[in-house]
């Protein structure tokens, strides 16, 4: 049996497949949020409770994180990932720890094409590098280096980079995070859920486009990044256009910046 999982700032995904002729069947999954464990071994200990008598041969999890001699300090949570005590606490002979962004640049290369939606279909296919940018809890960047007719992945902590701005709006908005954070403003505190939010908190703060007061105290409420989304997509409420604008903006501004990097034939995803 193998043990999957996909451990990010706001939801863990654990899974468990099962390997027959080469092909994996899953027999269980859940979700669960993130911040409600202390440990990441809490979290593992209730997805194993009710598997008594489960053969565990290889753990894989993709992790939010640098990961360094095999472990890992996740980045958005407090959790210490060893694999030694992983593998005492699954019986697993075979323990894997990958930056997430890395686990996902593999996982890229066994989707099927029906899965991608092409941004630009006039582009070339070409063999080469791709580049893997994502944005969620936070920004994760990854490269796909093509050599000897195969792809070798790199992991990076790209999203950390320091938050270029392109123009004078952009420079407020570096002005208005270098004061919530002096020391260092990354590309991450932009393209991320809370980037959405300190858009809008910066654009509010200037008076850029008249505020809903509906919309705020749905932000208090619910999950703000998802309400400015949701409010930008009806097209209803100006601020929150500029935002989503501004975030896309940016988000493409830094997709170029990750291309200029390793020219990437292949394509970015």
């Amino acid at each position: 049996m193998i043990l999957a999982g996909d451990l990010g700032g706001t939801k863990t995904i654990l899974a468990l497949y099962d390997e027959h002729n080469a092909e994996l069947s899953c027999v269980k999954k859940e979700v669960f949020v993130s911040a409600d464990f202390e440990r990441f071994e809490t979290l593992l200990a209730r997805f194993l409770a009710s598997e008594t008598g489960l053969i565990v041969n290889s753990v894989c999890l993709g992790v939010a994180g640098p990961v360094v001699d095999g472990d890992c300090n996740t980045t958005n949570l407090p959790w210490v990932l060893k694999r030694k005590e992983i593998a005492a606490q699954t019986n697993a002979s075979v323990v894997v720890l990958l930056n997430d962004l890395e686990a996902t640049a593999w996982g890229v290369l066994d989707l099927p094409r029906d899965d991608f939606v092409e941004l630009n279909p006039d582009a070339k296919e070409n063999p080469g590098n791709i580049a893997v940018i994502a944005a969620g809890t936070g920004l994760g960047e990854a490269l796909m280096i093509w050599s000897d007719n195969k792809y070798h992945v790199v992991a990076t902590e790209g999203g950390h980079t320091d938050f270029a701005p392109r123009n004078e709006l952009e420079i407020g908005l570096l002005r208005h995070l270098m004061q919530l954070h002096p020391e260092h403003v990354s590309y991450q505190q932009v393209l991320c859920g809370a980037g959405l939010v300190n858009i809008y908190q910066y654009l509010k703060a200037i008076d850029y486009a008249p505020v809903d007061q509906r919309i705020e105290s749905r932000m208090k409420s619910e999950d703000p990044a998802a309400v400015i989304a949701q409010q930008a997509h009806s097209g209803n409420d100006p601020l929150c256009v500029k935002v989503l604008d501004m975030f896309c903006e940016i988000y493409g501004a830094e997709a170029g910046n990750l291309a200029l990097k390793c020219l990437p034939e292949g394509g970015i995803v």
